[in-house]
């Protein structure tokens, strides 16, 4: 991956996280964010294009995105407004769920701040960019065009795009517009990784064969499809596993963590069964601690 510029465009978050005996941490997540700060952790170039405002959270978000090693060059203040915030609720399986308060938050300006015209041309510039339906469904439609022109701008200059389809419908006005604009976003990207549960969800897909034949039929040629520990369904329509069988305490973060190291392994040359297994990996360490990025440990797969 070196010399490898990566750009991942969404939305952080102040991250409200149950602790194993009570009470909540604060730190910071959201899928895109997620993604980046395995990036860089696992040794990537990584610019993470978003805003926040000029409060004192924001400060300290920025401040620990830096010292995760992502560049914040590309993350835009808006005087306006606020990060958004939300709380992980996990059930006796380590499944999860999430309470939100983001409407008002200083990512869905992004593309209407006075350095958005900078940040659009850097990102232009990258040899892979990243982002998912969540950051679509903050933008206004302005927005969106924006940030699909920047995708043909990558690809024109010869580089990569990847697109994640996280599905979640309180965001979007309506189902049809949440699959319209996904389904273009799919034409946009080079490397799917959809997940199976948010597209039988979205539209009805019966199984994960369909998904790819979907993102396929769309110019996507790469899919993995994601499901969960099932493991997920290489581009080749073979399926590849986890190695081996977890007890999750917290499913937060998984998808992301497996795009992650799945995206830095095509980076540097390798195979996409090779690339799944580092995903599975780095999945598997993520949902056995709290949190949507657990604190580095000495069994941390960086």
């Amino acid at each position: 991956m070196v010399g490898k510029r990566i750009t991942i465009v969404g939305e952080g978050m102040l991250e409200l996280a149950p602790r194993a005996r009570g009470g909540w941490d604060l730190g910071h997540g959201g899928d895109t964010l997620n993604s980046a700060i395995h990036l860089a952790r696992l040794g990537g170039d990584v610019a993470f294009a978003s805003a926040l405002g000029t409060d004192a959270f924001s400060a300290r978000l920025r401040a620990g995105w830096e010292a995760e090693g992502l560049d914040c060059s590309l993350l835009l203040s808006d005087p306006t407004r606020e990060p958004g915030l939300y709380a992980i609720q996990v059930d006796e399986a380590g499944e999860r769920s999430f309470a939100y308060w983001r409407g008002q938050s200083a990512a869905r300006r992004l593309f209407e701040l006075p350095e958005s015209g900078r940040l659009a041309a850097a990102a232009a510039r990258s040899d892979l960019l990243y982002f998912s339906l969540i950051t679509l469904a903050i933008l206004p439609e302005s927005g969106r065009r924006m940030l699909l022109d920047i995708a043909s701008q990558v690809r024109a200059a010869g580089g990569r795009v990847a697109f994640d389809g996280n599905y979640r419908p309180r965001l979007w006005a309506s189902r049809e517009e949440a699959m319209a604009t996904r389904d273009e976003a799919i034409a946009h990207a080079d490397i799917g990784l959809p997940t199976y549960d948010d597209e039988a969800q979205l539209s009805g897909e019966r199984d994960a064969d369909a998904v790819a034949a979907h993102w396929s039929g769309l110019g996507c040629g790469e899919v993995v499809v994601k499901q969960g520990g099932d493991g997920c369904r290489l581009p080749d329509g073979s399926w590849s596993v986890p190695p081996k069988v977890l007890a999750p305490v917290d499913t937060s973060g998984a998808g992301d963590a497996f795009n992650a190291a799945y995206l830095q392994a095509r980076l540097d040359g390798s195979s996409p069964d090779v690339a799944a297994e580092q995903g599975h990996r780095l999945a598997g360490w993520v949902i056995t601690r709290f949190g949507a990025i657990p604190p580095r440990d000495d069994e941390a797969p960086y």
